[in-house]
């Protein structure tokens, strides 16, 4: 059993639909590297996890019908938790996915918000952490660059790092 997780939050098409003012920009160059992550780490056995963010009250903008962005190579065989909340944690399954589970490898789409969470919530569960920079999209660079300089301060075992490097 693997002891290692790829951890896809919240990849839905609000944010890369043009007329949601959930849009996030021309993220494509972003999407094939995370397809790449995502080959990279099935070939090596990794467990698969992706999160989708669906508002309970919500019948159109991340609601029942909300679907992962549709050009990610998302299989049968990986996990998928639905959240309702900012943490991936709160009140789902995660958790008991993440069994077993030592080291979490992180990327995902509101830098700032569900992935801090994440990797809040991971480090204080005491999970080794990789976060795949170049695989992460915020609504700006500065929000981005921050997020990542103010985890990477705070919480010094985190590996920061960008796709090339990781797949090395």
């Amino acid at each position: 059993m693997t002891e290692t997780a790829l951890v896809l939050i919240d990849f839905q098409q609000e944010w890369t639909n043009t007329q949601s003012e959930y849009y996030v920009g021309d993220i494509q160059e972003v999407i094939a590297k995370v397809n790449y992550l995502i080959d990279h780490c099935r070939s090596r056995g990794y467990k698969i996890i992706f999160t989708k963010h669906r508002e309970i009250d919500s019948l159109e903008s991340f609601g029942p019908e909300t679907k992962i962005i549709s050009s990610l190579k998302i299989n049968n065989e990986d996990t998928v938790i639905i959240k309702n909340k900012i943490s991936p944690f709160y009140n789902t399954s995660l958790e008991k996915e993440l069994q077993g589970i030592k080291h979490v490898i992180v990327c995902w789409i509101l830098t700032n918000l569900c992935v801090r969470s994440f990797i809040q919530d991971a480090y204080d569960r005491e999970f080794n952490i990789t976060v795949v920079q170049d695989c992460c999209v915020a609504h700006s660079e500065e929000m981005q660059e921050f997020t990542f300089f103010d985890l990477s301060q705070t919480r010094e075992e985190i590996d920061f790092t960008n796709l090339k490097e990781f797949v090395e």
